[in-house]
């Protein structure tokens, strides 16, 4: 994925500089509340917010990072990853978590706010399509299946499971899924039925996995996606099917989103780092570099799928390029 911190500056010098004017005079984000060096270590706020399924990375982060620095105090709220890229281009917060890259139009709001920024993978993700525990029939679904299931031409008449694939039974479809704030709708419609946004509109979306969870858990006929974490997470209550993107059945694991067999669902995840917080606000810095530095160790206690090597040194040099 390329970086996008420089992608945007050309396009705004005179905000550019009318925010480097306005960070000589502030001396910070409006995203961060102060920090600074103390007698026995950093203080201050760390503000995040954005994708529900990057939030437990960020959160498992944190908890690591308190061992370190206990006078930070880091928050992730969840407002979906389009809801937080709205705050984050509108200066409101350090760090962005994103399930997708930022699109032109958020990129746009932040040169217009004199917000720069910069993209960095922390993790990688096998977004996953989960049913009820009790169904035995769909243990593998094609990507063409999926789009019949989802697409938006299957509104009102692809209700049945049986409607999916003659060979299945006659049980009602019950759909759940993420909301359109969310950076898994856009990734899972894209992928799925071909346009980003393009999908049924009589399934129940919620920006938060864990009612997808119930959801699906408690229906027979469910049928949902989220990320690879939430399944690990919830075991008892749904299971991950695997999933044919043309070259045979594929489960979501660490080892299939790594080599990139786990498609079309296969993902990074991001974080973007308001440039700003992160050369003026210890505090930031200070977090953001032991995320990426600990990036195993975080992935593993929040049950994500870590960074390749190559991925892993890309990540270190996007911040080295930011001094």
């Amino acid at each position: 994925m390329q970086n996008r911190s420089l992608k945007y500056m050309g396009l705004a010098a005179s905000l550019a500089v009318s925010a480097l004017i306005l960070t000589g005079c502030g001396g910070q984000s409006a995203g961060s509340t102060g920090g600074g060096a103390s007698g026995e270590g950093l203080s201050g706020a760390v503000t995040a917010d954005g994708s529900s399924t990057v939030a437990p990375l960020s959160e498992a982060a944190a908890d690591l990072f308190r061992d370190e620095e206990a006078g930070i105090n880091v928050t992730v709220a969840t407002s979906g990853t389009g809801g937080g890229f709205e705050k984050f281009c509108a200066d409101e917060t350090d760090i962005s978590n994103a399930s997708r890259p930022i699109k032109d139009e958020e990129a746009a709001a932040c040169v217009e706010a004199g917000v720069e920024f910069t993209e960095i993978v922390v993790a990688n993700d096998g977004l996953s399509v989960v049913v009820n525990p009790e169904n035995d029939w769909a243990n593998c679904l094609t990507v063409e299946q999926l789009a019949k299931m989802w697409g938006p031409e299957s509104e009102g008449t692809v209700t049945r499971w049986s409607d999916v694939d003659a060979s299945f039974p006659d049980v009602p479809l019950s759909l759940f899924g993420a909301g359109t704030d969310s950076g898994t709708f856009d990734y899972f419609t894209d992928a799925i039925n071909g346009e980003e946004g393009a999908i049924r509109t009589d399934y129940s979306p919620s920006e938060d996995d864990n009612i997808t969870v119930q959801g699906v858990g408690g229906d027979k006929g469910g049928v949902g996606f989220f990320g690879l974490s939430y399944v690990e997470e919830n075991v008892d209550a749904i299971k991950a099917v695997r999933v044919d993107g043309g070259e045979g059945c594929v489960a979501p694991t660490e080892e299939t989103v790594q080599d990139g067999s786990y498609q079309p669902l296969g993902r990074e995840l991001f974080i973007y780092v308001n440039n700003a917080s992160y050369r003026e606000m210890p505090q930031v810095k200070s977090f953001v570099d032991f995320s990426i530095a600990n990036q195993a160790e975080v992935a593993e206690a929040a049950l994500f799928v870590p960074l390749t090597e190559e991925q892993s040194t890309k990540a270190s040099d996007e911040l080295a390029s930011l001094g």
